[in-house]
């Protein structure tokens, strides 16, 4: 929330508008007086990274009453405020809604009390309302993601990955219950992310005789020698009959039956709080940005709306169609109405659900209907967090499909040399919570081996591959596509899914592992700033400060940690939280962070869309000296403020000659007496570690919609004998706008700069002068995909891109 409140403040003062806090929501509101106070430019500074809202929240019954919304309107008009952003859930807007049809009837009232004068009255005859969904639930209908839930993803998948380690030792089964009274999405993609065996859902309870069916396949997963399971419920979860389906209840169930040491762990509202996660914060940064576009472009004609995102664009639509939407969910669970309550989640949820039950439950074998196809799977590239679950999604799909699962071992290298074995089924369980790639990925490309691959295909019988990586992966099936007319073996179904941190593979707006890696960068400068604190004022922790660092990460692929290394972590960083809070003042230091992407600046720049960072140097927007000059100018006038930090982030690549050091130079001299500075380079550390939640749920998806098209592919050429020549038999499929698309690798060769390895449209560049104005840098922006109001339900001739 902290996020959009900031972009709200910034982009108001940006446009010229004065922009006001309301304190504690409604309640703030009524009451008036020093709730509502005019924000300035400083007073949104450092709250990207703080959880919450630092302008409260608070439930307000005399909002619900007229004479609660006189006082309020009496309030505003007082300080000359027609326009009003809220961030709440569908209560919220509601509210926010009936305040905007009342309005004009509320200020007659107050001019006939003798409150207000005619002139007032005139002045502010109208009030533009539009609204910003934030709730940790996704449970507002019209919005793909809503702000707030992929932090409480972070939080469940880091309780969960704590536990599988517990639960792995000591063979148990694990009961967590996460929040969602009225919607199971967390629950649902918590278990998608974790690969859970069971999950209870409100909107879709389990079927009668769920208990034997529950337990009949957790012991099949302990025969196949899983020594854990992991049970994910709603807080609301249901049965078929509307009764309540307790954690303790399945506890009690699993004991009784199957005689597993179970445990139950209730999340509550941890969920609610931490850090937020670089999604959460780039999400409401835009959405925020959007709303003040939204109300400045408002007509006392143009009904109330809300921000919403579908697929990756920016929409707005009808506040009134999406609250009556979400209520209508709440009716058809009440009315046993669950296949109903499913679809009018939306497309996302929908899709998630799907996903799940094709991923989570094996059928006997001799219940598949077999395709006899042979379908291979790789990895070619560098390691991506999440290549490992768009691993086991595509592996438990085909097998589902019929197909028998090939794995090739160290990419096109290990195919040349036959590094190639079946999977099955059990071999890819616990995988969605792995980083790197288990399958092993480098990234040689197939040119000099093709004859080699060419031999392994016939000699495996291969029917389909499904290529997971990226650049090398797009420029391996480029070279493959080329070697069809010589190589008969090829003229196969080939599909390819992007996973890079460097997010720069053509005909996808996302790659797997670039949320991951943007997560480290905006937790690398966090942390940062906490042990710079506590070096500069209390030495006493210099010594334990600089040892430590080597391990700040926690999630370096390679590196052994013990308890012992991780409880003295956490005390250093929770002694550093503490010294910041008591510190009265904080030394003037810029940061200086180089990430990775090659010539690619999508790191860079939503790093720091996602950090509030001052300036970010990428390849795509050349700079010179001026411009560096320009920016130390600017962090110096900064520094007279009360904002005395700084941060600075340069792609990798962005310039051969202003390399990380010089730029590092140049600011240490030029901000002498007023900053010193700090630098890190990222490196490797950005690749590793646990993939975050989106990645772990994007990669499961599109890898399972990618095996889908692959088993239609082999469907419509059974018996046939056809060989696979036309271009749409080898495609990349990604997300673009609000579609999932499969693009032939043929029509995006058009598209790509070769020569620096990335497509010559990227998307996030639209987004650059939105850090720059947060910044406070002059810059123009459009925001809005369409400036138009839209109805709730959008459907184009694709496929929608669900995230």
């Amino acid at each position: 929330m902290n996020a959009a409140v900031r972009a709200v403040v910034r982009m108001g003062i940006y446009v010229g508008a004065k922009v006001y806090f309301i304190y504690e929501g409604y309640q703030g509101m009524v009451d008036g007086g020093k709730n509502i106070v005019e924000a300035n430019w400083e007073s949104v500074s450092s709250i990207l990274q703080v959880g919450g809202t630092i302008i409260g929240s608070a439930r307000c019954k005399a909002f619900r009453t007229r004479e609660g919304r006189l006082k309020a309107a009496h309030n505003l008009v007082q300080r000359g405020i027609t326009n009003l952003c809220v961030i709440g859930g569908d209560g919220s807007l509601t509210g926010a809604n009936i305040f905007r049809k009342e309005w004009s009837g509320l200020l007659e009232e107050l001019a006939q009390n003798g409150e207000l004068n005619e002139e007032q009255v005139e002045q502010h005859a109208h009030l533009n309302v539009v609204g910003m969904v934030g709730s940790i639930d996704n449970d507002f209908c019209g919005t793909d993601m809503t702000i707030g839930t992929d932090s409480a993803l972070h939080r469940i998948i880091e309780v969960v990955d704590a536990i599988m380690t517990t639960a792995q030792s000591h063979q148990r089964t694990f009961v967590l219950e996460v929040m969602g009274r009225h919607c199971g999405y967390l629950a649902l993609v918590s278990a998608l992310a974790c690969g859970a065996d069971w999950v209870f859902l409100p909107e879709s309870p389990p079927e009668e005789g769920w208990q034997e069916n529950m337990c009949i396949k957790l012991s099949e997963n302990r025969a196949r020698k899983k020594r854990l399971n992991i049970i994910i419920v709603a807080e609301g979860a249901i049965d078929t009959q509307n009764k309540p389906i307790t954690s303790e209840q399945i506890k009690e169930l699993v004991v009784k039956q199957l005689g597993y040491d179970t445990r139950v762990t209730i999340l509550g509202h941890v969920q609610r709080g931490g850090t937020p996660s670089a999604f959460d914060r780039i999400l409401a940064s835009r959405m925020g940005v959007e709303a003040v576009v939204a109300l400045l472009q408002a007509t006392p004609e143009t009904p109330a709306c809300v921000v919403s995102l579908s697929g990756n664009q920016a929409v707005r639509l009808p506040l009134v169609e999406c609250v009556q939407m979400t209520q209508e969910v709440q009716k058809a669970m009440d009315e046993r109405r669950f296949k109903d309550a499913v679809q009018l989640r939306g497309r996302s949820f929908e899709s998630n659900l799907n996903t799940y039950k094709r991923l989570a439950i094996k059928l006997p074998d001799d219940q598949i209907v077999k395709s006899n196809c042979n379908v291979a799977v790789i990895n070619v590239g560098a390691p991506a967090a999440g290549m490992n679950a768009a691993v086991r999604s595509a592996v438990r799909v085909g097998i589902a499909d019929g197909h028998k699962m090939l794995a090739i071992y160290d990419g096109f290298e290990g195919f040349a040399k036959g590094q190639i074995k079946e999977i099955g089924w059990g071999d890819v369980g616990g995988w969605t919570g792995q980083g790197g790639s288990i399958l092993g990925t480098k990234r040689t490309l197939p040119g000099k081996s093709l004859e080699d691959i060419a031999t392994q295909m016939r000699k495996h019988s291969i029917n389909a591959l499904l290529i997971i990586g990226g650049f090398e992966a797009y420029l391996g099936l480029l070279e493959l596509s080329a070697a069809r007319e010589k190589y008969e073996e090829l003229c196969v179904p080939m599909v390819m899914v992007p996973a890079t941190v460097s997010n720069n593979v053509p005909g996808s707006d996302f790659s797997i592992g670039a949320d991951t890696a943007l997560n480290t960068i905006t937790d690398a400068f966090e942390s940062a700033v906490l042990f710079a604190d506590a070096c500069d004022r209390h030495q006493e922790f210099c010594i334990p400060i600089c040892i430590l660092p080597a391990t700040i990460s926690n999630n370096v692929p390679g590196t052994d940690l013990s308890m012992g290394c991780d409880t003295g972590l956490n005390a250093v960083v929770e002694t550093c939280d503490r010294i910041k809070q008591s510190a009265s003042g904080t030394k003037r230091r810029v940061f200086i962070i180089e990430t990775m992407g090659g010539y690619c600046g999508y790191l860079a720049n939503m790093g720091g869309l996602a950090a509030g960072a001052d300036a970010a140097y990428i390849f795509e927007e050349p700079f010179d000296i001026r411009d560096l000059q320009s920016n130390v100018e600017h962090l110096t006038e900064k520094m007279k403020t009360t904002i005395q930090r700084g941060l600075v982030l340069r792609n990798e690549s962005c310039s051969e000659n202003y390399t990380t050091d010089f730029i590092y130079q140049l600011y240490s001299e030029e901000g002498k007496g007023v900053f010193d500075c700090r630098k890190n380079v990222l490196g490797h550390m950005q690749q590793g570690g646990a993939p975050s939640p989106f990645d772990r749920n994007f990669g499961t998806k599109i890898s399972a919609r990618a095996m889908q098209w692959i088993s239609t592919k082999l469907k419509e050429a059974s018996g046939k004998g056809r060989r696979f020549m036309s271009d749409d038999s080898i495609c990349v499929l990604g997300i673009s706008k609000r579609n999932l698309l499969f693009r032939p690798v043929a029509q995006l060769r058009k598209e790509t700069d070769f020569e620096h390895r990335i497509p010559k449209e990227q998307w996030w560049l639209k987004l650059r002068p939105l850090m720059k104005i947060l910044a406070k840098y002059e810059a123009s922006y459009e925001v809005s995909d369409s400036h138009q109001l839209e109805p709730v339900h959008h459907r184009g001739h694709e496929e929608p891109a669900a995230i």
